[in-house]
């Protein structure tokens, strides 16, 4: 068979082909054997996530010279402590070799023979002669066919999938220790007597209710803020206003006309007089202009006090019916004048309203203020012993 015709028989598409498929059905198997582990191992059969729960003890010193000996748990998310298996095929490489060998020797053997033997005599000498007659051929024909096919296929590890790692760190961000129990201690961890125990749980009880009063003046403070953010945000949308009028009466006066009209004057009366209009329209001009730095000015004041003035109505006791003149506001009318800031502008009811709340809110806040204080006195009086006296209902209101 001539050389060429060996690779006739051979499937091209099923030696490249057969591989890369296989390879492609192993990468699936793969992702399907990781969405598996996920599944059974992070979620129960309710589908919530799976958690570990861990226990440990946490000791912290208190000002009075005791600790607490804290019992706390944590739980973690199953998926975020064990290793997921990520298997994916990253590299197929194909080595087909094929050798074809071919080789063919002809020998030919023919073996024949003959002998001769005889006897001569030439006078005084007598000769014996042999005599052997042989050939040899042979005829031989081999050939060698040999081929190589080798798939080298290599999968790693890819780790926790892009999207699980960002849902384990939003888990990761609301994991937080627990309070299961507390125990108090003396400074060396060990208990303590009655009459210290009580006093102990005292403090502890006024520590705690410190807390509270400090977490509801950071809320209260945190609302505070956003009110008087949208306070200021309603002003500088008047204030736009308030520009938006004075940029219309600035364009309708038109010094460019009045300049072509100079330059057309047919005479000086005329001229002077288009002068001395053009002399009234820019001072008309620099009106606008100054009456909308008065302005502006005050409503830049607005922006940097608004808090400040509102503790300050708070403070007064006053509930203002109208937006507050400690503000000092000042509004553009229809002919371009610096006027008082007062009802009837486009935003003031919203101004008002925002006042309102924010004054109420900044009295929820003195009155937190105040409570949290009385409790860090009363603390402190039970950490040096001393027996706190009521104080009157009249001193208590002033």
């Amino acid at each position: 068979m001539a050389i060429a015709e060996q690779f006739a028989g051979l499937d091209m598409q099923q030696l490249i082909g057969g591989p890369l498929s296989a390879a492609a059905d192993a990468s699936a198997q793969l992702a399907n054997s990781t969405a598996d582990f996920i599944n059974r191992v992070g979620f129960d059969a309710n589908g919530k996530v799976r958690t570990v729960a861990f226990a440990y003890q946490k000791r912290s010193m208190n000002e009075d010279g005791t600790s607490n000996l804290d019992e706390m748990k944590v739980d973690v998310p199953m998926l975020a402590i064990v290793p997921i298996p990520n298997l994916q095929v990253d590299e197929v490489n194909i080595l087909f070799d094929m050798e074809v060998k071919q080789s063919e020797k002809s020998e030919s053997s023919t073996d024949l023979g003959a002998s001769i033997t005889g006897t001569m005599n030439l006078g005084i000498i007598k000769v014996s002669v042999t005599g052997n007659v042989s050939s040899h051929s042979s005829n031989t024909r081999s050939s060698d066919n040999s081929a190589k096919y080798h798939v080298d296929v290599r999968a790693t590890n890819h780790g926790t999938p892009e999207g699980l790692a960002r849902v384990l760190d939003m888990m990761a961000a609301n994991v937080a220790p627990m309070l299961m129990d507390s125990t108090l201690k003396d400074g060396n961890g060990q208990s303590l007597s009655e009459q210290a125990r009580i006093k102990a749980e005292n403090l502890k009880a006024l520590r705690q209710d410190i807390s509270q009063i400090e977490k509801r003046l950071t809320a209260a403070q945190e609302g505070l803020d956003t009110i008087i953010l949208q306070f200021k945000k309603m002003g500088t949308s008047q204030r736009n206003v308030y520009q938006g009028t004075i940029t219309r009466l600035l364009n309708a006066v038109d010094i460019s006309a009045i300049d072509e009209r100079i330059k057309q004057a047919r005479n000086d009366e005329e001229k002077r007089a288009a002068e001395n209009e053009k002399a009234e329209a820019e001072k008309q001009q620099l009106t606008y202009s100054q009456n909308m730095d008065e302005v502006n000015e005050s409503w830049s004041s607005f922006m940097n006090q608004a808090g400040d003035v509102v503790k300050m109505i708070a403070d007064s006791g006053e509930t203002p019916e109208n937006v507050s003149e400690m503000f000092g506001l000042k509004a553009v009318d229809a002919e371009g004048k610096a006027v008082p800031y007062a009802s009837g502008e486009t935003y003031y009811s919203a101004l008002l309203a925002a006042q309102k709340n924010a004054v109420s809110s900044q009295r929820n806040i003195t009155e937190i203020e105040k409570e949290l204080f009385e409790k860090k006195a009363e603390y402190s009086d039970a950490v040096a012993g001393r027996t706190r006296t009521a104080l009157p209902e009249t001193r208590a209101e002033s």
